[in-house]
């Protein structure tokens, strides 16, 4: 496992205590609190499988089960959790595979500019390719050391901390490129394309020009 990376929360030291800066509007929550719509679903190693499909540089589909996936270089990387709905949970570690293995391993075409990841029963969240392929973007499948629990998206879910969590899904199943943008599930629902929380980019209202797809 690698080193915890650097907290992009801001905490500082100041005489031994931890100070926390948070995003406008966030509170801090003790503890993980599960929030997720719909059912957990149920984990079936032999049918599972992880999918790189769309835009793809060599114009392939490609795939791993389980275990072929989980075997990749794993890497560790301490940061925050900040939720749509207010509370930020800070200082947790995530274990996983680096977005950027995947995109390393699997490519996408030169024209791609965004990605939409897939999860179980066909849940989906857009992401800028820039933001998928940041450091510190993870699909994470441990937490401070312990695997995620199917409530928190075990066996694997998406950790982008300069985002907001809806925009990192639980219970992913893949990735697809894309050579335009277009909105996923709760982006479709009135949430804000991109999710900065430095920025407190709640909802599609909010959005300025750009921030979203070409109509």
């Amino acid at each position: 496992m690698g080193q915890p990376a650097e907290r992009e929360s801001g905490e500082r030291a100041s005489g031994g205590a931890a100070r926390f800066e948070l995003p406008p509007g966030q509170r801090l929550q003790k503890g993980w609190p599960v929030t997720h719509y719909g059912p957990v679903p149920r984990f079936r190693p032999e049918r599972w499988e992880f999918r790189v499909f769309g835009a793809t540089a060599d114009g392939e589909k490609h795939c791993w089960n389980h275990e072929e996936f989980t075997a990749l270089p794993h890497t560790t990387v301490e940061a925050d959790l900040h939720c749509v709905t207010k509370f930020s949970m800070v200082g947790a570690e995530w274990g996983g595979i680096p977005a950027r293995t995947v995109v390393d391993i699997a490519p996408p075409a030169p024209d791609v500019t965004h990605v939409m990841v897939w999860a179980e029963y066909g849940f989906s969240s857009n992401l800028r390719l820039a933001d998928f392929t940041s450091e510190r973007a993870l699909f994470a499948t441990h937490k401070d050391g312990e695997l995620l629990t199917a409530e928190h998206g075990f066996p694997l879910r998406l950790i982008v901390p300069h985002l907001y969590a809806w925009k990192g899904p639980k219970w992913v199943r893949g990735v697809e490129y894309m050579t335009a943008d277009r909105r996923g599930f709760w982006e479709e629902r009135g949430y804000h394309n991109v999710g900065d929380p430095w920025k407190e980019q709640r909802y599609s209202y909010q959005e300025e020009p750009g921030e979203g797809p070409e109509l």
